[in-house]
């Protein structure tokens, strides 16, 4: 569960993670649903160095809990590091989308046992175009080919734990673990998204979840 990051864009005084909606932060929330799940196991929560003691106060039943880095990437690995020599299936879960349906954890991880990954994904509802930096529009693209990934994404664990140490031979930085997985040189499976699996990024977002959870 990575939830190391500043939530800067959020517009929020605090991390959005750790914004408190109906009694519980959104890493809470996010935290129990995934707990929640029969074929979920251990989880360990990747968090700001400073709030390491307090999620394991406030938290219990964690795997883990240990301190994230600068960027995405190296705060997912060092949440993978923590899970020591654990084999199966590993999820990576932005604790930033905490209303993530119970059949989408199933799907990516049936998806990951079968294929070897689950990368749960929604087709876009608005026709998407490449544009240049003036502005100019450059070009249409298909649609029906695109789309907008979201998490949990489930691998088999040697493949993510390959794929860093591809990532840090290469000096790749993706913007997202399939990203790695892909670049390690295996192949990514999509299965279908939520609406409800949407990151809280904007203030508008804050509002939506508020509106969400108090519900």
């Amino acid at each position: 569960m990575v939830a190391a990051g500043s939530g800067s864009r959020s517009g929020l005084k605090i991390p959005k993670q750790f914004l408190r909606v109906a009694g519980r932060s959104l890493l809470e929330h996010a935290v129990e649903r995934l707990a929640a799940h029969p074929l979920v196991g251990p989880i360990v929560v990747v968090v700001p160095g400073a709030r390491v003691e307090e999620v394991r106060r406030r938290i219990r039943g964690l795997h883990a809990v240990v301190a994230g880095g600068a960027l995405r990437q190296e705060s997912v690995r060092r949440g993978l590091a923590a899970l020591g020599e654990e084999k199966g299936i590993v999820l990576v879960h932005d604790a930033a989308r905490p209303l993530v349906p119970g059949e989408v954890i199933r799907s990516v991880i049936e998806s990951a046992r079968r294929h070897g990954s689950g990368v749960p994904a929604l087709a876009p509802a608005d026709t998407v175009k490449e544009v240049g930096p003036s502005g100019r529009i450059l070009r249409t693209l298909r649609r029906e080919r695109l789309r907008l990934v979201q998490t949990p994404q489930a691998f088999r664990i040697a493949w993510l734990r390959r794929a860093f140490e591809v990532a840090g031979r290469g000096g790749l930085r993706a913007t997202d673990d399939a990203s790695m997985v892909e670049a390690a040189g295996y192949t990514v499976r999509v299965v279908e998204g939520s609406p409800m699996s949407f990151k809280v990024t904007s203030p508008e977002d804050v509002a939506r979840i508020r509106a969400l959870l108090k519900g």
